[in-house]
């Protein structure tokens, strides 16, 4: 964990109170007495308790140093650096009719129900959601599609460093060559996914593949049939997923396309993970610790639907999810409000459960991943007690000192998620 210290006092965090398998049930009826409080008092908590203050003066963000080793020269993993909790993860890989529905409509992240979900957040050997969720033989595909070649490239990759632009909506910036070393360049796969929007929009501007599949050090991997029209979920798959579209990958570095990699792969891994003993690694924001202080600026600038980020909030505060002054105490993490544009991960069963549990929050509720966070850490935190998950959250300046930052070409468009995958008690699914 970062040594880094907030200046600010305000963050969430969820109840310690028991919670096992026998009890979940029970916890969702308690869940449910408190609705009406929450309900009542959501209104002010968003619109009242931390109003923005105009005219304030702005900030400026900008680099630290980075002691990175010299070279990767005789870089090796450290021999007690895989010291991490230990369980077997399988994915659901296809879904049968759904009991008392008639209708069958195969979703990409599968159709979770509220029991299955509570029981996912152990820490245990399990087959759980995690995207790329087929229906029965016959059903068309649920989506993210990919040509069987760059499969069988991508599932031969041990490290890996991807972006994504979907829609057209970002220029396509390249890593800076100069500080990419000799090894990292033979060894690492860059993996640029994108839309066939974006690649028409981008061979328009000049950058077209070459008998590689290449632009530069990135290997163009054309996705069809994308999962959601909401440009900005999409792009949650191979952000959060890194794991399930690089099977034999030990480690991945993510980047958002508005970023621009400025250093070496195998030293970022060297000094965010190795170095730290860490198997997931995020920075902090900028601006912001507090989920609710995230929750008024995506209302404040129209980030996503109201209604839909109500519902996510009193949603979470009804199984926990509760504001504190953090004054005199450890935090358990140095901000509840990540940077989420840049990631660096050991693919552990720890790190890996973390992601899929990340991703479905983002399918069920809003895209904005900077407000289920918190909230997917601290649940899985509360309920594997004694099973850490090693999570290094690393100073803003230092995601800057690897990463060039630049605006985005355009904002994509947005959707609500389906309603039936939010809430909905009774939905229930029949894995095949």
């Amino acid at each position: 964990q970062s040594s880094h210290k907030s200046t600010m006092f305000c963050y969430a965090a969820i109840h310690q109170g028991p919670m096992n398998r026998e009890n979940v049930g029970k916890g969702m009826d308690k869940r449910d007495k408190r609705n009406t409080t929450v309900k009542e008092n959501i209104s002010m908590t968003i619109d009242k308790s931390e109003p923005f203050i105009k005219g304030r003066k702005k900030k400026s963000y900008g680099p630290c140093e980075i002691e990175f080793l010299p070279s990767v020269d005789n870089l090796v993993e450290p021999a007690d650096y895989n010291n991490f909790t230990q369980f077997l993860l399988k994915y659901i890989l296809t879904e049968g009719h759904l009991i008392g529905n008639g209708i069958f409509e195969p979703l990409f992240a599968g159709h979770q129900s509220l029991q299955e979900r509570e029981e996912t957040y152990y820490a245990k050997n399990q087959s759980l959601h995690c995207g790329f969720v087929e229906g029965p033989e016959g059903y068309p595909s649920s989506g993210f599609d990919l040509d069987e070649h760059d499969r069988a490239y991508m599932a031969t990759c041990r490290v890996v460093v991807s972006s994504c632009i979907f829609g057209g909506s970002d220029y396509l910036r390249r890593p800076t060559k100069s500080r990419i070393g000799s090894y990292s360049k033979k060894n690492v796969c860059f993996i640029m996914f994108l839309d066939e929007l974006t690649l028409t929009t981008l061979s328009s501007e000049g950058h077209i593949p070459d008998e590689n599949g290449s632009i530069g050090l990135w290997r163009i991997v054309v996705v069809k049939n994308l999962p959601y029209k909401d440009m900005r979920r999409a792009g949650k798959v191979p952000k959060l997923l890194a794991h399930r579209l690089f099977p034999s990958a030990l480690y991945s570095i993510w980047l958002d396309s508005k970023l621009r990699l400025h250093a070496d792969p195998m030293l970022i891994i060297e000094y965010f993970l190795w170095r730290k003993k860490a198997e997931y690694a995020i920075s902090v924001h900028y601006d912001r610790t507090c989920v609710w202080e995230e929750v008024l600026q995506n209302k404040r600038l129209n980030k996503y639907n109201h209604t839909a980020i109500d519902e996510q909030f009193y949603f979470y505060q009804s199984d926990g999810l509760v504001k504190f002054n953090a004054s005199g105490h450890d935090p358990v993490l140095p901000s509840y409000v990540p940077e989420g544009s840049f990631i660096v991960r050991a693919h552990t069963p720890m790190s890996n459960l973390f992601s899929c549990l990340w991703f479905n929050e983002v399918n069920r509720f809003t895209s904005r991943d900077q407000l289920s966070f918190a909230y997917t850490y601290l649940k899985l935190r509360r309920m594997n007690a004694g099973r850490n998950f090693q999570l290094n959250m690393f100073k803003d300046c230092e995601r800057r000192a690897v990463a060039k930052l630049f605006h985005h070409r355009a904002n994509g468009t947005t959707d609500p998620p389906p309603k039936n995958l939010r809430t909905d008690k009774n939905h229930s699914s029949m894995p095949s």
